[in-house]
């Protein structure tokens, strides 16, 4: 047991932040977030946010705590997020703790949500109760990366996802691309869909892959939460080109939804066919070039909750996110395979000049099972 308090801070922190990712699949669009309460140098409770409207991590510490210890007074609590200090869906966690008697609140990360924002700590502090935060903030961040940006942009953090051959072709020219990459490769994306609140794709996507956009491999923690949740499924498609006989629309029923981000100068009659068939449709203002505005349907995604957003579509929507500098990070899978000519991963006007170039940054180089994954941020 480390005897400095930083060293014990640092210890139980991580255990808190280890509790949060249980949360990672299920919580959205609340952060994840996990606590820990220890008392006399003993860990007495523990808990972590589960889902959207049942009780926060510190609810479930306490509670532990109560059963445990007979009290969590005198305890510290370890927390990844800041106490919230409003009523929402459930009572806040601030006045939980002091009611507890507990006697010190150490926080990861100060609450990006303006209805907190250091409201919590603030009213602890008011209480008598010592705080402290910034105890491996940076993974916290990490963690609620999502929540964050939605929080702090009022936009979700998008993330495009890429499967190519190593020389950097994502389809053959026929259109051909079922599979550059192998099983474990495709088992891995279909967690990452999972992590996120919705997924995002073009009408050229759905017209070459009628592809479903549904999580089909479900993470352990994912089945341990319970019911598993399909993120919203969105397609920009500006003339309502998509059939109702799409597969999209097969998995409405089964609890994944559809959203047809389109052109407000859309046809109504059209617009009444999908409908029916169990497809909202959101109608956007053009953007320069006359597409569904992007950075509007950002904005109104974030409205609806959607933490992260999860891109799968052809090079011309990723040139088109790039261009607009709306990617938060690309997911990038590499099949050590050569193709040759065929269709790139981004479709945009060619360079002329090096600084014209999007320098990334690589935050994690991972082998899964043949394939490389590669996670980029912009530099």
């Amino acid at each position: 047991m480390p005897h400095d308090l930083a060293s014990r801070d640092h210890l139980y922190m991580a255990r808190a932040l280890q509790l949060a990712r249980n949360g990672l699949y299920s919580t959205s669009p609340n952060p994840r977030v996990g606590c820990v309460m220890v008392r006399d140098g003993i860990v007495v409770g523990e808990g972590w946010h589960q889902r959207p409207g049942e009780p926060h991590a510190e609810v479930h510490a306490l509670r532990m705590a109560n059963e445990f210890a007979d009290s969590a007074k005198g305890a510290t609590a370890y927390v990844t997020l800041e106490p919230c200090a409003h009523f929402g869906k459930t009572p806040p966690c601030a006045q939980a703790l002091i009611d507890a008697g507990v006697s010190r609140v150490v926080a990861a990360m100060q609450d990006p949500n303006p209805l907190v924002a250091g409201r919590g700590l603030a009213q602890l502090q008011a209480a008598g109760i010592a705080t402290a935060v910034g105890v491996l903030e940076h993974e916290a961040r990490e963690l609620n990366i999502g929540f964050v940006s939605r929080m702090t942009r009022q936009r979700p953090w998008v993330r495009v996802k890429i499967a190519a051959s190593l020389d950097g072709v994502s389809a053959l020219n026929n259109g051909n691309s079922q599979w550059i990459t192998h099983e474990a490769a495709r088992r891995d994306g279909h967690h990452w869909r999972a992590r996120a609140c919705a997924m995002l794709t073009g009408m050229g996507t759905v017209r070459a892959d009628n592809p479903q956009l549904t999580v089909r491999e479900w993470p352990t923690n994912a089945l341990r939460a319970g019911a598993p949740r399909q993120p919203l499924r969105v397609v920009l498609d500006a003339r309502l080109e998509i059939s109702p006989q799409a597969r999209l629309f097969q998995d409405i029923a089964h609890g994944a939804p559809l959203l047809l981000a389109t052109l407000d100068s859309t046809d109504e009659a059209r617009e009444c066919a999908l409908k029916q068939a169990g497809a909202e449709v959101l109608r956007l203002p053009p953007d320069a070039q006359g597409k569904p505005d992007i950075a509007v349907l950002l904005s109104e995604l974030a409205k609806r909750g959607v933490n992260e957003l999860h891109v799968e579509g052809g090079a011309g929507l990723n040139g088109a996110l790039l261009n607009a500098g709306l990617v938060d990070e690309w997911l990038i899978y590499l099949a050590p395979t050569l193709l040759g000519p065929g269709r790139g991963v981004l479709d945009r006007n060619p360079l002329t000049e090096l600084q014209q170039r999007h320098d990334l940054r690589i935050v994690d180089l991972t082998k899964v099972g043949e394939d490389l994954r590669i996670v980029a941020r912009p530099a």
